[in-house]
């Protein structure tokens, strides 16, 4: 479908859409795609005031985050993918895969240093531990035996499949062992783009669209939360999108089983799909307009999504911030350490203290709120209290 902003019927089309939104009912697939390619500014910015009015009806000016600690447990990655960064040979003088002691180390000092509710795992698909699959449950285990209150957050859907190849076990088994060793939710990550015909320009040796779906919905049905996820702003088209977008939603219909929708914009500068975006001019690279306007479109298309996560690490935090007031309801966490997005060229740091995180937000009009990883929120703050 090919769509004009600058038509005057098209712009009633695209307020009637928002009213739409507003009363409550769900776009369907061809109105999301308008709203994609919706150029006008004062379109644009009329979406971002409808997704805001509607943010606010659903979680009022209520802006949770986490505090939580990334690890990297390897970079050491057998895939390919364009848009990577991070990826090392068995062979890279900076190549590591933790042992056991070292990630417990990082999660003490995390939990010594800021008190961490979470630990997010994930790393490259490291090709020695297909001959060594324990290392996934060992690993979980050994956190859960040291730290038995800590929220474990690990394993993307790419790592059940490995782990399904190399154990001989169903994805179902996979993640009811994982769940017996201590295992309580997963990243919905390798999702990057669904529609299968960029998905295999960008990540040819990933999982595909249906196995993805398939691990996902698996663990839905064993009680297993994730999030939902989208790497936006590269080779994708906006019907690529409003498919990502609609499989998501109806996966959300069918399960209920995911927290929250992150949006991740691609960063480019040190990726071989990012070196060529810029040689060939095939497509505008992200920019701070084009992830506000997009937050903004989630919130009114993704209607049984009550959270909206930013990515302060990828946009910036006065980005982010203005993301607050474009549908976002939630800041993300402390994170301590973000290696994967710094290693393609983000340049806006690993770290956000806790006061800083509150300061932030409530400089922004917003109430923050600590929650855990399943969104149950721990502390709330008010808005008009001094900053601390």
């Amino acid at each position: 479908m090919h769509y004009k902003s600058n038509n005057k019927t098209n712009k009633i089309i695209t307020y009637d859409i928002l009213q739409k939104a507003l009363s409550g009912e769900k776009l369907d697939n061809e109105e999301l795609l308008i709203l994609l390619e919706e150029r006008d500014e004062k379109a644009v910015g009329k979406i971002i005031f409808t997704a805001d009015t509607l943010n606010k009806r659903i979680n009022s000016d209520k802006v949770s985050y986490v505090v939580n600690r990334n690890i990297n447990f390897t970079n050491i990655c057998s895939l390919n993918c364009k848009f990577c960064g991070y990826k090392r040979t068995k062979n890279s003088k900076d190549a590591f895969l933790l042992d056991y002691d070292k990630i417990i180390e990082k999660i003490s000092e995390g939990i010594d240093s800021i008190g961490i509710d979470e630990i997010c795992v994930t790393g490259g698909i490291n090709p020695d531990l297909k001959t060594n699959p324990d290392y996934y449950f060992n690993l979980i285990k050994t956190v859960r035996n040291n730290f038995p209150k800590l929220h474990i957050h690990a394993f993307s859907p790419q790592e059940i499949y490995e782990l399904s190849n190399a154990t001989g076990m169903a994805y179902a088994q996979v993640i009811e062992k994982l769940v017996e060793c201590g295992l309580d939710s997963m990243p919905g990550t390798a999702a990057e783009i669904l529609a299968e015909e960029t998905r295999k320009k960008i990540c040819p040796q990933k999982i595909n669209t249906a196995e993805w779906l398939e691990i996902i919905k698996t663990a839905h049905k064993l009680g297993v939360k994730t999030s939902a996820t989208v790497l936006f702003g590269h080779i994708e088209s906006s019907a690529d999108l409003a498919y990502h977008l609609s499989i998501i939603r109806q996966m959300q219909d069918e399960t209920a089983g995911f927290t929250e929708f992150i949006a991740l914009p691609f960063i480019s500068p040190k990726t071989s799909l990012g070196k060529s975006i810029y040689r060939t001019d095939r497509n505008e690279i992200m920019n701070e307009k084009k992830a506000l306007k997009f937050y903004a479109v989630l919130r009114l298309y993704l209607y049984n999504f009550k959270n909206i996560q930013t990515s302060w690490p990828k946009i910036g935090v006065p980005a982010a911030l203005k993301s607050l007031g474009c549908g976002v309801n939630d800041f993300g966490g402390t994170l301590m350490e973000e290696n994967i997005t710094k290693s393609a060229g983000g340049k806006f740091g690993e770290f956000l203290d806790e006061n800083e995180i509150i300061n932030l937000i409530k400089q922004s009009g917003k109430i923050p709120v600590r929650r855990d990883t399943v969104y149950n929120y721990l502390y709330k703050y008010n808005a008009m209290e001094k900053a601390v």
